[in-house]
């Protein structure tokens, strides 16, 4: 059986058992119908998933993996911030009247910086250094711009990757302020997975562990019960997960480069509602 699945079976069912209620408290995130939206939390949620072992899409539910690959390579590739350049419109909620979503993600990535080697942006850096000098302990980016965070459409959820080279494997670190466990703990966790592969497979390395770190793990008050439903489900072994290995040059993958078999999965969750 996926080893994702119990993960995410374990971590809901804490949350819903032991987390701390927001009943009562003042909330920012509004439904639709302009009540506040309360969450159910924990803090400090570390997921350990073992990328040489398994890919870590959830079988409890699909995972629509080439769209949460869009998303990644339109933040880490293309280092956009229009929401036109994206298939899905999974951030129009958020653009501005110019149809972007501010200085906020692939824009911070894009910017450049002076580094000893020349002047890069954060991504370039990454993959220099791990061409380079993959046993630093320096390689890493964050998107969380103090300057820059009146000018964000929203401000970055997953903001930070370390990567460490363990002998020849690559290692990453994603560092989560805040999470709905419901809507986004599986996207990210895929969107990061297939970023690992994708670094390690241009700088000749084999994938290890994606570390997972959420500050504020929290599941809204009207997925609880989709929650319980959901986590209930019969669980499969995790699908079998490949890419083009044509591809060298990060920048040269495409959603089209990704592969996978045997994902057996439950039946998707239909009408979630979404706390903006």
């Amino acid at each position: 059986m996926s080893k994702a699945d119990k993960l995410f079976v374990n971590m809901c069912s804490h949350i819903i058992e032991n987390g701390f209620s927001s009943e009562g408290q003042q909330v920012r995130a509004r439904w639709e119908d302009g009540s506040p939206a309360h969450t159910i939390k924990t803090f400090g949620v570390v997921n350990r998933y073992n990328l040489a072992e398994e890919f870590p899409a959830l079988t409890l539910r699909p995972t629509a993996i080439k769209s949460c690959v869009d998303e990644i390579l339109w933040i880490w590739q293309k280092k956009s911030n229009k929401v036109s350049q994206l298939a899905t419109h999974i951030w129009d909620s958020w653009a501005d009247e110019e149809g972007t979503i501010g200085k906020a993600y692939g824009y911070q990535l894009g910017v450049k910086y002076k580094f000893p080697q020349g002047e890069l942006d954060q991504v370039d850096n990454v993959l220099w250094q791990l061409k380079n000098t993959p046993y630093s302990r320096r390689i890493m980016t964050n998107i969380y711009n103090f300057a820059d965070l009146s000018e964000m459409g929203l401000e970055p959820c997953a903001y930070s990757m370390t990567f460490n080279v363990t002998g020849n494997k690559l290692n990453a670190i994603l560092n989560q302020r805040s999470q709905d466990i419901l809507t986004a703990n599986n996207w990210n966790v895929v969107q990061y997975a297939v970023l690992t592969h994708m670094f390690a497979q241009v700088s000749g390395l084999e994938v290890g562990e994606l570390v997972h770190v959420i500050a504020d793990a929290h599941i809204y008050d009207r997925h609880i019960d989709i929650v319980k439903e959901l986590i209930q489900r019969p669980q499969y072994p995790a699908p079998k997960f490949s890419l083009n290995p044509e591809i060298k040059n990060f920048y040269d993958f495409t959603t089209d480069d990704i592969r996978i078999d045997d994902y057996q999965k439950n039946p998707q969750v239909k009408n979630i509602p979404v706390a903006i």
